[in-house]
């Protein structure tokens, strides 16, 4: 076991310790779904690709004002900044950096995997720095951790472990997604017998001892689904170290007693994910035509208080007087 001094793994650990919390606000910004307060906001009606990211920008900081005092991280979900381009490229940048600014460990959700120089490519960029002229190196993206594809095997995995192992940083591999059609691969069989799922996993324990941080969890960490509560729990003993990023929460079925058995004991070693169900769902389309910016915060704050109060209460039964928080 390696231990990784000033990891990102330990400082999201110290924000789910002082926020009380192991929820996760996703930024999903669907822009056929965002407020119709924050059209045009950027200076025209939305009828240009750079309108569309400024507007998406402001709504991104409003999530981040709304909840960054009860959340220890956000998820931005990098395709639906893509889509629009260099300008939402620089608008999900600027997300990042205005989160954190308020002091939020940012997970960003773009599921990279690839191999050789490619591979090498997306670490540096968004792990890493990259060169710039004169022989300089800068910060690319610098978010604090990644998902990550492992579907193109170890080769594709390794300079993403290598970089966040050096840099301090941390990714988050797909082991067990909450999609309905992920059983069609996950669950297939490999001439061992174990399932591809169990193969992943196995590979991220082993690298997950590389490290190490001060609380004894790995920012090599897993994405395994709240809609398959039974597996989670052998997941878990499957990967004693990482932390576990745990999507499936809410819009996609999965509650709060659902999520439980990705944890430890102690209330750590995972973070629990909601986007479409804190920024959409809790309101009809009717309510996000006619509401103000002031009253969507208060929605997407008080929808988000009612998540972190469901999973504390689901922990306290699970695993009472053993947490460390709550």
């Amino acid at each position: 076991m390696m231990k990784n001094e000033n990891s990102t793994v330990d400082r999201l650990i110290e924000r789910i310790l002082a926020m009380k919390n192991p929820s996760v606000v996703g930024i999903d910004p669907d822009y056929s779904k965002i407020p119709a307060c924050y059209h045009g906001i950027g200076g025209s009606d939305g009828d240009t690709l750079a309108a569309v990211a400024a507007e998406i920008e402001f709504f991104g900081k409003d999530i981040i004002d709304a909840v960054c005092d009860i959340v220890p991280a956000i998820k931005p979900q990098m395709a639906f900044y893509e889509k629009y381009g260099w300008a939402g490229v620089r608008a999900f940048e600027r997300t990042v950096a205005y989160a954190k600014e308020r002091g939020l460990v940012v997970i960003e959700d773009a599921k990279r995997g690839d191999i050789g120089n490619t591979a090498y490519a997306y670490a540096q960029g968004h792990l890493s720095d990259v060169e710039v002229s004169g022989g300089m190196r800068v910060r690319g993206y610098d978010v604090d951790f990644l998902t990550v594809s492992p579907y193109l095997g170890s080769e594709s995995l390794a300079p993403m472990v290598d970089a966040a192992v050096t840099h301090g940083k941390g990714i988050f591999i797909l082991v067990k997604t909450s999609n309905r059609s992920a059983g069609e691969v996950q669950d297939a069989r490999t001439a061992r017998g174990e399932t591809v799922s169990e193969m992943i996993a196995d590979y991220v324990a082993n690298e997950a001892e590389r490290a190490v941080g001060a609380y004894g969890y790995s920012g090599i960490g897993a994405v395994v689904g709240a809609t398959y509560p039974q597996e989670m729990r052998t997941f878990r003993q499957r990967m004693p170290r990482s932390f576990f990023l745990v999507p499936g929460y809410g819009a996609q079925g999965g509650a709060a007693a659902d999520a439980v058995g990705c944890f430890c004991a102690d209330g750590l070693g995972a973070v629990v994910n909601s986007s479409r169900g804190l920024l959409y769902s809790h309101m009809s389309e009717q309510e996000r035509a006619a509401c103000t910016r002031e009253e969507y915060r208060a929605r997407v704050r008080a929808a988000t208080i009612h998540m972190r109060d469901a999973l504390l209460d689901a922990l306290r039964k699970e695993y009472g007087k053993t947490l460390l928080y709550g």
